[in-house]
């Protein structure tokens, strides 16, 4: 992509994708990249943001960026330990806070015609999150905000557009924090704001002609809002050439296999169903655990995906619907393999045996900007607004084995509870939704007579990015019409719960 380029350098910051975010909302491009990976193309960069880290300037561990090719030659804003960094290494002081400053705070000095804060006002609510702070700023420093507490909040180095802050303009708490960062990203260093859902689609498609040229490209949907962009845009570029192969393996919601299909109809794709339900449920027989259930879902998948790749003469290569959060997150900020987040699916393509090479075209966006670029290709507003759902389906809400009437079970329940979101208008204020079932029979009673039968617990949780997510405070009379019609209908339930469970500590999934 051809734009004035904000290059974030990480150091392990658990905000860091968050500064990332609100950089793209000022329809900037911005990319994430290990503080001790500098990309070759620096000077693609106009602006450079360094980020927190849960590590100390004054410790062992110290992370040590080079800084020879940004320092007074890129426009440079230092958040957090970035700040501490600047401060530290160029004749300042920093030591530990007599107590961990964290939480909401107010600026209480805001230098005056300072364009850094303009339109930000003293009294403004900012978001710290640090247990140690700058004593004394470095050489030819000039302080530029204060809280009660903390002296130094904000300065810049004279003679260079280095700015640097000690609180977290990203996060929610920051209330002028997207000011403060247009402040500096449009204003001081002079980014383009030309990163939009259109331009993003005219120059991915224009990318994907180049590199496919007349090649066949095989793509794996899942029903799902990033598979479905992803085909929308391949579509956009090599149209017949993209053959679209949507697997049921039996552990989708119900009616879920027809129902998309029927959706894929409309869009013009040349879609081909594979109903391969059984050969699913033979390989996870007898598998409780978790992992294993996984390892069985995903090499199946593979086998038939395989199957039918080989039914298409010369194709080459393999789509994923990959996004940015993705590529991040397995990526070590660090450089070691143990501060991984964890690892994605999708990243690194299927196994070579299969031999084809990978496109990607989705992989520089986050999950919201996915749908921003569906809404401008006019695609469905349903689909885009579809709430996530795990790649090995039911598998991992159901805790323990896998039987043909357990699926049964949990799509009847899943059914009720995504059906009665809808009709009760909360699906579009839940952010993923559905229901486990629990490896436990509970004592009830039904018509006078005793029953001994499965438990279900229902789960919604509302979210931006699944990274965090809080449980969501469904109305008392909606669970209650819920769980009464789950108990009536579903045969095999009794017994009905609610999970509200944050993450974290909780995972939004069980398994």
């Amino acid at each position: 992509m051809q734009h004035n380029n904000v290059l974030i350098l990480d150091f392990g910051s658990q905000y860091t994708q968050l500064i990332a975010r609100r950089v793209r909302e000022l329809n900037i491009y911005c990319e994430i990249h290990p503080f001790n990976k500098i990309p070759n193309n620096i000077e693609d960069f106009k602006a450079v943001i360094l980020s927190g880290s849960p590590n100390s300037v004054r410790g062992e561990a110290v992370l040590h960026p080079d800084l020879a090719e940004i320092r007074g030659k890129k426009s440079l804003l230092a958040v957090c330990y970035g700040a501490q960094y600047l401060a530290h290494f160029s004749g300042g002081e920093v030591a530990p806070s007599n107590t961990r400053e964290y939480g909401r705070a107010n600026l209480s000095f805001v230098k005056d015609q300072e364009p850094f804060f303009n339109n930000i006002k003293t009294g403004s609510q900012v978001w710290m999150s640090h247990s140690d702070t700058i004593k004394q700023l470095p050489e030819n420093g000039m302080l530029l905000a204060s809280t009660h507490d903390v002296e130094n909040a904000a300065y810049k180095i004279e003679g260079e557009q280095t700015y640097a802050i000690q609180f977290h303009p990203e996060v929610y708490h920051t209330t002028d924090g997207k000011q403060l960062l247009e402040n500096f990203l449009v204003h001081i260093a002079g980014v383009n704001q030309d990163w939009t859902p259109q331009s993003f689609v005219e120059e991915t498609v224009d990318e994907l002609k180049e590199k496919l040229g007349n090649d066949k490209v095989v793509l794996g949907l899942s029903g799902g809002v990033d598979s479905s962009v992803a085909a929308m845009l391949l579509h956009k570029a090599i149209g017949k050439n993209l053959y679209c192969i949507f697997v049921n393996n039996g552990l989708l919601r119900k009616n879920e296999f027809h129902d998309v299909l029927e959706q894929y109809k409309g869009m013009g794709l040349n879609v081909k169903g594979v109903d391969a339900s059984a050969r699913f449920l033979d390989a996870l027989a007898g598998l409780s655990d978790p992992e294993q259930k996984r390892k069985a879902i995903g090499r199946v998948f593979i086998e038939v995906f395989d199957d039918e790749a080989h039914e298409i003469t010369d194709v080459k290569w393999l789509a994923q619907g990959t996004i940015y959060p993705d590529v991040i997150e397995s990526v070590s900020a660090t450089g070691g393999p143990s501060a991984t987040i964890k690892s994605h699916h999708n990243v690194g393509g299927l196994p070579d045996f299969m031999k084809l090479k990978v496109v990607e075209p989705l992989k520089a966006l986050f999950k919201d900007e996915v749908r921003r670029v569906g809404a401008s290709m006019d695609m469905d507003k349903m689909l885009l607004g579809r709430h996530p759902f795990p790649g090995p389906g039911l598998a991992i809400r159901i805790l323990g084995d896998i039987t043909a009437e357990k699926v049964r079970i949990l799509q009847e329940v899943d059914a009720i509870f995504i059906g009665n979101l809808k009709k009760y208008n909360l699906y579009d204020s839940v952010w993923q939704a559905g229901a486990i079932l629990l490896p436990v029979n509970s004592v009830g009673v039904m018509g006078d007579e005793r029953t001994y039968e499965k438990c279900v617990a229902l789960r919604a949780v509302e979210s931006t990015d699944g990274m965090t997510a809080d449980w969501v405070n469904l109305p008392y009379e909606f669970l209650q019409k819920t769980s009464n019609e789950i108990i009536n209908k579903v045969k095999g339930v009794n017994r009905v719960v609610y999970d509200i469970s944050s993450k974290p500590p909780a995972t939004i999934e069980w398994e």
